[in-house]
């Protein structure tokens, strides 16, 4: 249950008038996640994807004044993006979406603290979202970081440190699993990471056992520009 000042802080944060008696998990979601939007919400960021790495960008109409007026009110995003903060890979182009299509959570490595967390459960349990993508990268700095570590002991110093700290786990399981090459390590880190939010976050698991939310990882071609399912673990299946 929220405090006052829990309740003050969500809503300055999200704009969300909050009851004296509401718990987030009983906040309502503007639209409940089903097995069967869950894959449409995948058919539609594929279909994006194609389109922007053809050269077939169709987003601009999307991203206008009429849209953004369209959403001051409120926003209804069908899909939540945890992806690399890289430069090269920024999810609404690369999906080919427009204004309040996507709601995205960008970290280094897509590493997972208990803000990514909390801001992923936000868009489940408030915004209701019907599906959560993890997006790695080829030739990513943090994963090629991490490796170095383990192979190296070498620790980066500053903040940096944290960053490869979250990942080196799943570096050091992709290894004992065989694997070698830092692209073979990005897709072990993005599907490792799609099981661990469902296992962290109540929410998560909750919503994809209960509502059908689809949680699925994938990676990001640098050089065709196209994303690659890692494997399939929406709740419908979705091909490989």
């Amino acid at each position: 249950m929220f405090t006052d000042n829990e309740r003050s802080t969500v809503s300055n944060l999200f704009g969300l008038s909050l009851p004296s008696r509401f718990t987030l998990k009983g906040i309502p979601g503007q639209r409940k996640p089903a097995p069967s939007r869950s894959g449409e919400a995948w058919t539609r960021l594929q279909e994006g994807n194609r389109r922007w790495s053809s050269g077939r960008s169709s987003a601009a109409a999307g991203r206008d004044a009429h849209r953004r007026a369209e959403l001051v009110d409120g926003q209804t995003p069908f899909a939540a993006v945890l992806s690399c903060s890289d430069s090269r890979v920024p999810p609404e182009i690369l999906f080919d979406q427009g204004l309040g299509d996507l709601f995205v959570i960008r970290t280094a490595g897509h590493a997972v603290d208990d803000a990514v967390l909390g801001s992923l459960e936000y868009a489940v349990a408030v915004l209701g979202v019907d599906l959560v993508l993890v997006l790695g990268h080829e030739k990513c700095g943090a994963i090629k970081a991490a490796a170095q570590t383990l192979e190296t002991g070498a620790v980066p110093g500053g903040y940096i440190r944290e960053v490869v700290a979250r990942l080196t786990v799943d570096m050091a399981h992709g290894q004992n699993a065989g694997l070698v090459g830092l692209d073979e390590l990005t897709q072990w880190h993005a599907d490792s990471t799609s099981q661990l939010l469902k296992q962290r976050s109540q929410i998560l698991g909750d919503a994809v056992q209960q509502k059908g939310l689809g949680v699925l990882a994938a990676t990001y071609e640098l050089g065709t520009g196209r994303v690659l399912p890692v494997r399939a673990n929406l709740t419908t299946g979705v091909p490989s």
